[in-house]
Order: structure tokens, then C-alpha cells, then sequence
């Protein structure tokens, strides 16, 4: 591989990294969530196949999140609620964990298309 693909396959990845790290600060700043997938679904098809499934995984865990947090707010009026969007952030951050060990290995998200871990 030439020194210009291995310099654009890490700045790829690090604007994979870059979504993943907005994703964990949307926990705390939660416009930093809707950032990250507007840069996932931008930069998906111009990126090399391995990193295609990080931003797959990326938009999935986005909508699936808005999913789980849909829910939770209708059933805040009954206490499971709480427990739902507990279970979402802890969701998150294993997702978003999970993600950054794959990229840091340098290897594709070994499934994309899941709802869990």
C-alpha cells in the first residue's frame, strides 16, 4: 500500500473515531448524537470497505438509540421508562466501545446490522 492510501485510510478512520467520540458526548450534550450521524451518513460511500461497516453500525446505533429513547420517554409515565433510557446509555456506551476496539484494530464491526452489542 502507498504512503497517500495509508495516510487517507487513517484519516478515514479517524473521522470514524471522530462519530463514535460524538456519540459518547451526546450523552452529556445531546445535539453532539445528531452530528455524528449527519457525518456517518456523509462519508459512508466514499469510504473503504471496513470502515462502510463502522458507519453502517454508526447510523444503526443512531436511529435504534432514537428508538429506545421513544420508547422510554412514553413509558416514563410508568417507571419502566427510566429503566429503558437507563438501558440505553448503557447500550451506547458499550456499542460505541465496542466500535472503537474494532477501529482500533483496524478490522471491520463484526456486525453491523445487530440491535444489542
Amino acid at each position: 500500500m502507498n504512503e497517500a492510501a495509508t495516510q487517507d485510510n487513517t484519516s478515514a478512520a479517524g473521522t470514524v473515531k471522530i462519530v463514535y467520540v460524538l456519540y459518547l458526548v451526546g450523552l452529556v450534550a445531546g445535539i453532539t448524537g445528531i452530528i455524528g450521524v449527519v457525518i456517518a451518513y456523509v462519508n459512508r460511500s466514499d469510504a473503504p470497505d471496513w470502515l462502510k461497516s463502522h458507519y453502517q453500525f454508526q447510523i444503526r446505533t443512531f436511529w435504534i438509540g432514537g428508538l429506545y429513547m421513544v420508547i422510554g420517554a412514553i413509558l416514563a409515565f410508568v417507571a419502566i421508562g427510566w429503566f429503558v433510557m437507563l438501558f440505553w446509555v448503557i447500550w451506547l456506551i458499550v456499542r460505541c466501545i465496542k466500535g472503537l476496539k474494532s477501529l482500533d484494530q483496524k478490522e471491520p464491526h463484526p456486525n453491523p446490522t445487530g440491535w444489542m452489542f
